[in-house]
């Protein structure tokens, strides 16, 4: 059984270093919300971390992937057991909008919108460097937004992430061209 059912719509390329991915969650909107920002929620689907929710203010990410999913799959060579990124906050707009930096150079936004029960997530990432981090962050991003539909759904992923995101990641290879 795979993790993302088939309607699920892969990660667009919205300007040529722009990547938009949207997904339709259970809601409501402040459950949504708090998967993004509080840690212990975020770290069941994305990554730890204090996140000072105002404008300026720091965060911290911790992925450790192998403990999104049981079992986690095989774990790709050149990925440790942990990474981290420190980052500012640009903007915070409760229950609607959260935008911070993404490494050196880079953005990404959280746009949530109501939809009836549901909530419209819309995720874009900005200023990607080139290709191979397109393809990256598209694949993780798919990944890591199925683990958390999986989660607001309350049940558990149908797929290992790692196996998950090697398969996403030959389907970017493939889509990402520049």
């Amino acid at each position: 059984m795979r993790i993302v059912e088939e309607t699920e719509a892969y990660g667009e390329m919205i300007e040529p270093a722009t990547l938009r991915v949207e997904r339709l969650l259970p809601g409501p909107v402040a459950r949504v919300w708090a998967y993004l920002t509080e840690s212990d929620k975020r770290k069941q689907w994305l990554a730890a971390g204090p996140m000072e929710l105002v404008e300026d203010g720091s965060f911290k990410l911790t992925w450790r992937n192998h403990e999104l999913t049981d079992p986690p799959g095989a774990r790709p060579e050149g990925f440790g057991e942990e990474h981290s990124m420190n980052g500012k906050i640009l903007e915070v707009v409760p229950l609607r909008k959260l935008r911070f930096t993404w490494g050196d150079v880079g953005e990404v936004t959280f746009l949530l919108e109501p939809e009836g029960k549901d909530v419209r997530l819309t995720l874009v990432q900005h200023r990607t460097k080139d290709r191979n981090q397109r393809i990256m962050v598209g694949a993780g991003w798919h990944a890591h937004l199925a683990i958390l539909k999986a989660k607001l759904e309350d049940r558990q992923p149908a797929e290992g992430f790692w196996d998950l995101w090697l398969r996403l990641k030959a389907d970017y290879e493939g889509m990402i061209k520049a």
